[in-house]
C-alpha cells in the first residue's frame, strides 16, 4: 500500500520531512562552511557528496522509525551511539527521554555526516588535512546539545532540584571566570606551591636570568655518584615533575637514590622578552649540567628532558659535542619531539603566515603570553577541558573539585618572543633539527646523531601533541643504543603515573625496528607504571654509590633559597 492509500504512512512520511529539515539545514550550513574553507581549491566529488546526503538522510529515516516505535511501547534500537569514553550523554534523560535521546542522537548523526565531508574534501597535503579535521572538530564539539541549556536535560533537572539556585550560581561562576579570564577547571583554594604542590625537600643552589637550579636533599643513606638532572617543558612550570608526594617523580628519583636537580624556568616578563633560543640552550641546560657536576664532583651527569625540555636538552648535548664537550654518560628523553614531521595537533596552529606573524610581532623582543598558549593547549581537548566545564560551572551551576594535575594546567607560563618565533620557524616549519649540520645553536652546528650515550626513550600512546610514532622516530636521529617504552594514556597522565596506584599499563621490547608499527607488535604489555623499567635502567649508569651529601650546593653554589624558590611562584604576564 502507497503512502497516499496508507494514511498512517503518510502521516509518518510528512513527520519524518519536517523532522528532517532542521538537520538538512545544519548539513547545508557544514557544506557551505566547507567550501568556503577549501576556497579555489577542489570541491567534493559530486557522487561521494550524494552518497554522504543519501546515507545521512537514510539514517535520520532510521531515527524517526525508532522513535515512531518508542510511541508504540517498543523498546527502539539505537541508530547513533557515542565513543567510548564520551561522557557528555552519560546521564539517563538523554537515553530515557523520547525528546532527548532524539536530540542525543540526531546531534550524533550529524556530527559523523561533518566529519566524513572534511575528510571527503580534497587537501593540498597533510597539514591542511588535519587543519581541516582540527577544526571540524572544533565546531562539532562547539555545537553539542549538551552546551546549551535549551538542550541538555541535566540543566533543567538540576535547576528544578535547587529551586533555580543552580541557574544563580552558573551566573555567578561565569562572571568570575569573565574576571579571571580563564574557566575555572579545579579548586584553587585547595591547592599552593610550596605547601602541597612542589613540596619535595630541598634548595635553590644556582640562579640566572633564564632558570634557578634546584637541588633536592637526599632521602637514602647511600647515592649514586653521578646525578640526574632533571630539564622540564618550559611552557609548562616544572613541578608537574613534583605534584604531591604520591604522584611526584621527583621524590620517586630521589627514593631510588639519586641525587637529584631540577631546572626551574623563569616565567617571563617584559624585561626577558629579549630571550632566544640560544639562551635557553646556553644559559639554561648547559648550565644547569655543568652546576650539577660541580657540585658533584663528577665529569658526567645523568640528564632527562620532558616535552620541550627534552628538545632543548638534546639540542644543548649537540651542542657540548660540537664543542668537544662530554657532559651527560645516559639520556631520558619523556614524550619529546626530535623529528617534528608528525608535530601532532599543535601543528594545525602553526603555518607560514602564522609564523610570519609571530615574527613580525614578537620577533625581535616581547612575550608569547601565557594565557594564550593555555588557551591553544585547552582546545585541543575541548571536550575535555572547555565544554566540561561550561556545562557543569555554568549550566548546573557547580564548582569543579580540586585536581591537583589542573591546578597545574591552569598555572600557565608564557614564553619570550625571539625563543618561540625560532622555535617555531627552525623545528615545527622547517623541520631542520633532525639535518644534521643544518642548524647552528651557540654558534656550533649541530648534529642529534653525536649523541652516542645510552638513551632511554618514553612515549604516550594516546599523545596528541607528541604522537608516539613521532617519539619513536629519535631512535634513527640518536647515535647510541636506545631503549623505547611506551606508555598508556595521554601527554601527561602517561608520565605521571606512579607505580603505588598500578593504573595503566606499558609495553616494552628489545626490539630495534626502525618502523613504530613493528616495533609494537613484538612488543610486550605489562599492567602498571613505566616508572620501575625506568629505574631499573637509570640505576646502570648511576656510578659507584657513596654516602648522600648532608648539605646541599657546594663552596661556589651556596644556597640561595628554599625550594621550589620563586621563579616558579611567578605568575605569567
Amino acid at each position: 500500500m502507497s503512502a497516499a492509500e496508507d494514511p498512517l504512512a503518510s502521516i509518518m512520511q510528512t513527520m519524518l520531512q519536517a523532522a528532517l529539515q532542521p538537520n538538512e539545514a545544519w548539513a547545508r550550513g557544514f557544506q557551505q562552511w566547507l567550501e568556503q574553507q577549501r576556497g579555489e581549491g577542489p570541491a567534493i566529488a559530486t557522487e561521494t557528496l550524494s552518497q554522504l546526503q543519501q546515507e545521512f538522510a537514510a539514517r535520520h529515516g532510521l531515527l524517526w522509525q525508532a522513535e515512531m516505535q518508542r510511541k508504540r511501547g517498543e523498546p527502539p534500537p539505537p541508530v547513533a551511539s557515542a565513543e567510548p569514553g564520551d561522557r557528555r550523554f552519560s546521564s539517563k534523560p538523554w537515553s530515557e527521554s523520547p525528546i532527548y535521546d532524539y536530540l542525543r542522537q540526531s546531534y550524533l548523526i550529524n556530527a559523523e555526516f561533518a566529519t566524513k565531508l572534511a575528510e571527503a574534501l580534497p587537501a593540498a597535503d597533510d597539514h591542511a588535512r588535519a587543519k581541516l579535521r582540527f577544526v571540524t572538530r572544533q565546531m562539532v564539539d562547539a555545537l553539542a546539545p549538551s552546551n546549551f541549556a535549551a538542550t541538555n536535560p541535566d540543566f533543567i533537572q538540576t535547576a528544578l532540584a535547587t529551586e533555580g539556585k543552580s541557574i544563580t550560581s552558573g551566573l555567578q561562576n561565569l562572571l568570575e571566570d569573565i574576571g579571571k579570564g580563564a574557566i575555572s577547571m579545579t579548586d584553587t583554594s585547595a591547592f599552593e606551591v610550596g605547601r602541597n604542590l612542589a613540596v619535595t625537600p630541598g634548595a635553590v643552589v644556582f640562579e640566572n636570568e633564564v632558570m634557578q637550579l634546584i637541588q633536592y636533599a637526599p632521602l637514602t643513606e647511600k647515592v649514586g655518584r653521578r646525578p640526574l638532572v632533571m630539564v622540564p617543558p618550559c611552557i609548562n612550570k616544572y613541578y608537574i615533575l613534583d605534584l604531591q608526594p604520591e604522584n611526584s617523580l621527583v621524590r620517586y628519583a630521589v627514593l631510588q637514590g639519586h641525587t637529584v636537580f631540577m631546572v626551574s624556568w623563569v616565567n617571563p616578563k617584559p624585561e626577558q622578552g629579549h630571550l632566544t633560543w640560544d639562551n635557553y640552550i646556553e644559559h639554561g641546560a648547559l648550565e644547569a649540567l655543568a652546576v650539577a657536576a660541580k657540585i658533584c664532583g663528577v665529569k658526567r651527569v645523568n640528564a632527562l628532558g620532558f616535552c620541550v625540555g627534552g628538545t632543548i636538552l638534546a639540542s644543548a648535548l649537540a651542542v657540548a659535542r660540537a664543542r668537544g664537550e662530554d657532559p651527560v654518560a645516559s639520556l631520558t628523553l619523556l614524550t619529546t619531539l626530535l623529528d617534528f614531521a608528525d608535530a601532532g595537533e599543535l601543528a594545525c596552529f602553526i603555518d607560514e603566515a602564522s609564523v610570519a606573524l609571530r615574527e613580525t610581532s614578537i620577533g625581535k623582543g616581547g612575550l608569547l603570553h601565557g594565557r594564550e598558549l593555555a588557551s591553544v593547549f585547552s582546545s585541543l581537548r575541548a571536550n575535555d577541558l572547555i565544554w566540561q566545564y561550561v556545562v557543569g560551572n555554568y549550566l548546573k551551576g557547580g564548582k569543579p573539585p580540586a585536581f591537583d594535575l589542573l591546578y597545574w594546567n591552569a598555572d600557565s607560563t608564557g614564553l619570550p618572543g625571539p625563543f618561540a618565533a625560532w622555535y617555531l620557524r627552525r623545528l615545527y616549519l622547517e623541520n631542520a633539527l633532525r639535518v644534521p649540520g643544518r642548524l647552528k645553536m651557540c654558534g656550533a652546528k649541530v648534529d642529534l646523531g653525536s649523541l652516542d650515550m645510552p638513551a632511554f626513550l618514553y612515549a604516550s600512546r594516546e599523545d596528541h601533541i607528541v604522537p608516539w610514532k613521532a617519539g619513536y622516530a629519535s631512535r634513527q636521529l640518536l647515535g647510541g643504543p636506545t631503549r623505547f617504552v611506551l606508555g598508556a594514556s595521554g601527554h601527561i597522565a602517561g608520565v605521571i603515573n606512579p607505580p603505588a596506584k598500578n593504573k595503566r599499563s606499558h609495553w616494552y621490547g628489545d626490539s630495534s625496528a626502525v618502523h613504530a608499527e613493528d616495533w609494537l607488535a613484538a612488543a610486550t604489555e605489562q599492567q602498571g607504571s613505566w616508572w620501575p623499567r625506568w629505574a631499573e635502567w637509570l640505576a646502570g649508569h648511576a656510578d659507584k654509590p657513596c654516602a648522600a651529601r648532608t648539605a646541599l650546593g657546594g663552596k661556589h653554589y651556596q644556597i640561595i633559597e628554599a625550594a621550589p624558590g620563586r621563579y616558579v611562584r611567578e605568575p605569567a604576564a
